[in-house]
């Protein structure tokens, strides 16, 4: 067993973990964040991306080991105060789910291109978006979505 410290979600965590369990695994059945979705568990679907020290990243190809010292936020992070940020408002507003499936490694991935582009082109969104596997919503809500928050 491997001790880890890590902040989730503005929380501090000390935990033991085993050498070889993801991150995606610690998340979900260790901490009870069940936002994080395993989908492909090869990094392809986007379903498990979380933020780690401010970067989207695929928490299935990740160990929780390697996150020591680190700060990571999963969809259950993202409205802090227990409000939608304007991302999940906008969602919300241009029906940019049906399942819900994707659509936190989607959130997560949106809010890091936003933070990195401020305000990212069209194109830039669905560019971010193709290493988003959704299934029910033929993306068109999902960039005007984001698109409405980005401004663009």
């Amino acid at each position: 067993m491997i001790q880890v410290h890590v902040t989730v979600n503005g929380r501090p965590r000390l935990e033991e973990v085993e050498p070889r369990l993801l991150l995606s695994d610690f998340l979900r059945l260790r901490l009870g964040l069940t936002g994080t979705h395993v989908g492909c568990e090869h990094g392809i679907c986007g379903a498990c991306t979380v933020r780690l020290d401010g970067v989207a990243v695929r928490s299935c190809l990740l160990l929780a080991a390697q996150v020591d010292g680190s700060d990571v936020v999963t969809v259950e992070g993202l409205a802090g105060d227990g409000e939608l940020t304007p991302l999940q408002q906008a969602f919300r507003r241009h029906h940019a789910l049906q399942c819900g499936f994707c659509t936190p490694g989607i959130l997560i991935a949106a809010e890091d291109l936003l933070a990195r582009r401020g305000r990212p082109t069209r194109e830039e969104i669905v560019d971010m978006l193709s290493g988003q596997l959704c299934r029910c919503t033929g993306y068109t809500p999902i960039v005007d979505a984001i698109a409405e928050v980005a401004g663009s």
